[in-house]
C-alpha cells in the first residue's frame, strides 16, 4: 500500500486530481457492475435495497475509518453524513423526478404487474421510515451534547439488525418466487471490491493530503463539505442513470437505503473510535432529515409517486440546507 501512495505522491501538485480522477473511476466501477446484476435478473426492490446501498456509500464508510483512523474531526464525519442523506432526499430524488417524472400504479397491467408495483412501493416506505427512525434515533442519542463510544456500538448494533431484516426479506421473496442469484454474482462482488480497494485507496490518500496542509489556509469543516461533495457522486451518477432509464423504482430506493449507510452506521463507526460533539448543524440536520422522510413517506403511501411540484420544494430544501451550513 505504501508503495501506491509513493507512486501518487510523486505526481506532485497533480496528485490530489489522480487521486479524484481514481475514486471517480472506482465508483464508475461499480455502477458498471450494479447495471450488470440488473441486467441479470436481480429485481430493482432488491438491487436498490441491500447492493446499492453499499456500493454507493463505499466511499462515505471508507471516510469514516479513514478520518478516525487519522484522527479526524468529528465535525467533519457529521457533515460527510449528513450532507450525504439530505442531498440523497432532496436533490438525488427530486433532480430526475422533476426531469423524467414518476410513474403511477398502473391500471391496465397485469395483476402480477400490479402486484410488483405496489410491493416496491410498501418497501419503499419501509425503507422511508427506517430514515426517520435513524434520524430520530441519532437526535436522542446525541441530546446529552456528545456520541460517545458506546452510541456508536449501539448504532452499529441498529445497522446490524436492519441489515438482518434485510437478508430475510430477500430470502423469503427468493423462495416464494422462486428466484436465485445469477451464477456470475461471486465475480461481480470481486470487481465490487476491486472498486472498494480504488475508492479506499484515493480517499485514504486525499484525507492525509488535506491533513498536511496548513491550518491558517484550511477553512473550519472544510474537509466536511469537500469530502461530501466528492462522496455524492456516484450516487447522483447512480441516481440520474437510473432516472433517464425510467427506473425510478431503483433510483428511490437506492436513494433512501443510502441514507442508512451513513446513519447509523458511518456516524456509528466513527464514533466507537472518537467522540462527536453534537453541534447546531447536527440538530438542524437531523430536523430537516426527519421532515424529509416524513414528507416523502405521505407522498409515497397516499399517491404513491412523487409528484414534480414537490420535488421543485426537494430543490429549495436543498438550497436552504446548504445555507444553513455555509453560514
Amino acid at each position: 500500500m505504501e508503495v501506491v501512495y509513493e507512486v501518487i505522491s510523486s505526481l506532485g501538485a497533480f496528485a490530489p486530481v489522480a487521486c479524484i480522477l481514481l475514486f471517480l473511476l472506482a465508483s464508475l466501477l461499480v455502477v458498471w457492475r450494479l447495471e450488470a446484476l440488473s441486467g441479470q435478473g436481480v429485481e430493482g426492490t432488491v438491487l436498490g435495497t441491500i447492493f446499492m446501498p453499499f456500493c454507493s456509500g463505499m466511499g462515505n464508510i471508507v471516510f469514516a475509518v479513514v478520518l478516525a483512523r487519522n484522527a479526524g474531526a468529528g465535525e467533519d464525519i457529521v457533515i460527510n453524513c449528513l450532507f450525504n442523506n439530505v442531498t440523497n432526499l432532496t436533490l438525488l430524488i427530486g433532480g430526475p423526478v422533476l426531469i423524467w417524472s414518476m410513474a403511477r400504479i398502473p391500471r391496465k397491467k397485469s395483476k402480477a404487474v400490479v402486484l410488483e408495483h405496489k410491493m416496491g412501493r410498501l418497501s419503499l416506505a419501509l425503507n422511508l421510515v427506517a430514515v426517520l427512525f435513524f434520524a430520530v434515533f441519532l437526535w436522542l442519542l446525541a441530546a446529552d451534547g456528545t456520541l460517545n463510544r458506546m452510541d456508536g456500538f449501539v448504532l452499529l448494533l441498529l445497522f446490524a439488525f436492519w441489515q438482518c431484516f434485510h437478508i430475510y426479506d430477500v430470502k423469503k421473496t427468493n423462495l416464494l418466487k422462486k428466484k436465485t442469484y445469477p451464477a456470475t454474482l461471486p465475480l461481480e462482488v470481486v470487481l465490487l471490491l476491486l472498486g472498494a480497494v480504488g475508492v479506499f485507496i484515493s480517499t485514504d490518500w486525499l484525507v492525509l493530503w488535506f491533513q498536511s496542509l496548513e491550518p491558517a489556509s484550511v477553512p473550519p469543516q472544510l474537509l466536511g463539505w469537500a469530502s461530501g461533495i466528492l462522496m455524492v457522486l456516484p450516487n447522483a451518477i447512480l441516481a440520474f442513470y437510473y432516472g433517464a432509464k425510467k427506473r425510478m423504482d431503483v433510483v428511490y430506493t437506492s436513494q433512501s437505503g443510502d441514507a442508512h449507510i451513513c446513519i447509523p452506521l458511518c456516524i456509528g463507526l466513527f464514533a466507537v473510535f472518537r467522540d462527536i460533539p453534537a453541534s447546531g448543524f447536527l440538530q438542524q440536520s437531523l430536523f430537516i432529515l426527519m421532515g424529509l422522510s416524513a414528507v416523502h413517506l405521505i407522498f409515497v403511501m397516499v399517491l404513491g409517486k412523487l409528484p414534480r411540484f414537490a420535488a421543485a420544494v426537494l430543490l429549495a430544501v436543498f438550497a436552504y440546507f446548504v445555507w444553513i451550513g455555509l453560514g
